[in-house]
């Protein structure tokens, strides 16, 4: 699903984000990418979204070069790929069904589509009943899920996860990951970015160690 060969990204300022970095990620696996801060985990989560393209080496989803999309037909690339943050980057001025079904009215869906896709999603993150609701008034970590309800709401094969328990304490951070666990199991192939060192080694899966932009560790199931 995720190939990267010798990818490396340089930016503008000159400064090397990422260094020949090379590692395979399978359909519906799960793993964690880790390292200090600026080692160049988002810079890679930008790479597989297109948000950044590479300076050098080569990325592939699902065997195609990401190299050979065309800025116009990005936009089309992005909906396989569910892309959730650590600050949610919810609109506080719609509703919690407004939020989610908004990847599924720019796609084009009809009416009674969107609703059966946004409830079945509100309902795999135990947020039914939150759906005439306005983000401000849920919890950092309700809002956590109405951000995954609304990546997943596409049923996208793969998902990037940005620090997405960063500011959730344990248990619901535990919460998340388990959500990311079931999406996996099902076939998803799911990569989330963190630092939370004692919550992923709990987990049985892969974890990729960035440091200075070098992929330096892979360890755990494949």
């Amino acid at each position: 699903m995720i190939r990267f060969i010798n990818a490396s990204k340089r930016y503008s300022s000159g400064f090397d984000a990422l260094k020949n970095v090379s590692f395979h990620l399978a359909q519906g696996e799960m793993a964690f990418l880790t390292g200090h801060s600026g080692a160049g985990k988002s810079s890679l989560l930008k790479l597989i979204a297109l948000l950044e393209r590479s300076s050098r080496g080569q990325v592939l989803i699902n065997n195609y070069n990401l190299s050979k999309v065309s800025r116009r037909n990005i936009p089309y690339f992005r909906r396989n790929i569910g892309i959730i943050f650590q600050d949610h980057q919810l609109l506080f001025d719609r509703t919690v069904f407004d939020n989610v079904a908004l990847p599924l009215i720019i796609a084009g869906f009809s009416r009674k589509e969107i609703g059966k896709r946004v409830r079945a999603a509100l309902d795999k993150v135990g947020l039914l009943n939150k759906e005439k609701k306005y983000p401000i008034t849920l919890s950092g970590g309700e809002q956590q899920r109405v951000g995954i309800a609304r990546a997943v709401v596409n049923k996208p094969p793969l998902i990037l996860a940005d620090e997405p328990t960063g500011n959730l304490d344990p248990q619901l951070s535990a919460e998340i990951m388990g959500l990311f666990q079931d999406f996996s199991e099902v076939g998803v192939t799911v990569l989330v970015a963190t630092h939370d060192i004692a919550l992923i080694s709990q987990l049985p899966y892969r974890v990729l160690t960035l440091e200075e932009g070098k992929l330096i560790s892979d360890t755990g199931a494949k």
